[in-house]
């Protein structure tokens, strides 16, 4: 089976961007491009951590909802977050109601803001996991890296929960650390243009 599939405009595609109809404009704007602002790159391993045993078509349906219930994931205001607003998004059935996830939102916020105290940002850590291009493995073949090992270890050491290695390689996927869009797709392109103009944090 070819690893692409043609899009509206009749150029090819990562495959797995025509299995939902919301893949599509995520996969073309969003998912490999380099990140290095705070709250997108906390929001993103927070929600790759509510996606564990579910589908990303569900929490990306959901994910403007969860940033009105997480205002924005501001390090911050999620960090001062209490039990009665673990109690409030217990009851909020626009995001995914699992009480060990929301917690762990909470505490992950608390440790970020430990760690943009400790580097400067909260980027400057997560983008010293960045492989290196002859570490990669051939696009979408793997579903963790042994950097995503390393960064799933460290931070589980810091005190976050829900980032295994799996978790996380969907993260640096995501976010740019790596350029997992399959030979041919034609955003792949753009996405190592926008990596080569990328000014990584902390360096």
């Amino acid at each position: 089976m070819s690893t692409t599939i043609d899009g509206p405009d009749g150029k090819p595609r990562c495959r797995w961007c025509a299995a939902a109809p919301e893949f599509l404009a995520y996969h073309d704007t969003e998912w490999g491009f380099p990140v290095d602002d705070d709250h997108r790159l906390f929001e993103k391993i927070c929600l790759e951590g509510f996606q564990s045993g579910l589908s990303w078509r569900t929490i990306l349906t959901k994910r403007e909802a969860f940033r009105e219930a997480f205002h924005g994931f501001d390090l911050d205001r999620v960090a001062r977050f209490t039990a009665r607003d673990v109690t409030r998004l217990l009851r909020n059935e626009g995001i995914v109601r699992h009480r060990g996830k929301i917690e762990a939102t909470i505490g992950n916020a608390k440790r970020a803001r430990e760690l943009v105290a400790r580097e400067g940002s909260l980027g400057a850590f997560l983008w010293r996991y960045e492989p290196s291009p002859g570490q990669l493995a051939p696009p979408q073949t793997v579903s963790s890296s042994a950097e995503s090992v390393a960064l799933s270890k460290e931070l589980k050491e810091l005190g976050w929960r829900f980032v295994g290695p799996t978790t996380v390689y969907s993260f640096m996927q995501a976010m740019g650390l790596v350029n997992d869009h399959v030979e041919g797709c034609v955003i792949r392109a753009k996405v190592e243009r926008a990596r080569k103009r990328f000014r990584r944090p902390g360096r």
